[in-house]
């Protein structure tokens, strides 16, 4: 299978994420208005096999190689295109929500281009189905495809040839879909392949929160946006030891994890001075100190 022959530099599509966390158990500020996301899958990040069922046996193919840092590259490939009515499903292990209600998958794929494959004329196709199903547990083995929704059906942006392959070009899409409220425990997801030359390089799901913050002097924790898009979560801050209220602080948790609209504020009581998001005792001079300046 052409495939194949593209996992030996697919390594240079991976990517990092560094997420930065703040101790909630200090008033340390954290850099304002910046979007949190928790990551519920990420295929770049399993070390061991992934284990995903493919229903037929003989359709997805798993395909692990190791990269120059000697770090697993879990890729899934379908080539079946010389032969009409394909019907191929890759379905991923049970995914459990956490506290999301609405979930973000991002895929990383290759795809061929039709018109490059000799002899494939109505049997190749370059697209491919993305579905998902909700459950309280595993479902183990069992597999059934009409009890699955489906999401979009995903289109690359990019196609690549026989010459790309000779080259050692790869032509890497990332498409991003979203799906939600999602209400039960946990979910599946499933890739539905109709006849395309595709490699599914990476899959991650994540969802977004606002982060722990503090602003003017309130501490606001972590948020759960809601699902519709343009409604905002109001949060009510706590202020921060030895201050105390002046206007009710607030916050607004959006949609993508981000804090809007600061309103009200918290100041440091009497004796204390604000010092980087906290309040701290006004030095006072010592008995020596003022018999000394006598």
């Amino acid at each position: 299978m052409y495939l194949a022959d593209i996992t030996c530099f697919v390594h240079s599509s991976l990517y990092f994420t560094v997420f930065y966390m703040s101790n909630p158990n200090t008033t340390t500020n954290i850099p304002f208005l910046f979007p949190f996301s928790v990551v519920l899958l990420d295929t770049t990040a399993v070390l061991g096999e992934l284990g995903w069922k493919t229903f037929p046996l003989n359709g997805w193919d798993a395909i692990t190689e190791m990269d120059e840092h000697n770090h697993p590259i879990h890729t899934y490939q379908v080539c079946n295109v010389m032969e009409p009515n394909q019907n191929n499903w890759l379905r991923t292990n049970w995914i459990s929500r956490d506290a999301a209600q609405k979930i973000y998958v991002e895929m990383k794929f290759t795809l061929r281009d039709c018109n490059s494959i000799p002899w494939v004329v109505g049997t190749c196709k370059e697209t491919f189905n993305l579905y998902y199903m909700e459950s309280d547990e595993s479902h183990g083995l069992k597999f059934k495809p009409n009890q699955y929704t489906k999401i979009d059906t995903i289109a690359a942006d990019e196609s690549f040839t026989q010459m790309d392959l000779g080259d050692r070009i790869l032509k890497l899409n990332t498409e991003v879909r979203e799906v939600g409220p999602i209400n039960k425990k946990g979910f599946y997801l499933a890739f539905q392949d109709i006849g395309a030359c595709i490699a599914l390089v990476s899959v991650r799901v994540y969802y977004k929160k606002c982060p722990f913050t503090v602003r003017n002097l309130a501490v606001f924790p972590d948020t759960i946006p809601r699902v519709d898009s343009s409604s905002l979560v109001e949060v009510r801050g706590s202020c921060v030891k030895s201050a105390e209220e002046r206007d009710t602080p607030k916050l607004y948790c959006g949609a993508d994890g981000d804090w809007l609209v600061p309103l009200g504020r918290c100041i440091c009581s009497v004796g204390y001075e604000e010092l980087e998001g906290s309040c701290h005792g006004k030095k006072t001079k010592s008995s020596l100190m003022i018999l000394y300046e006598r």
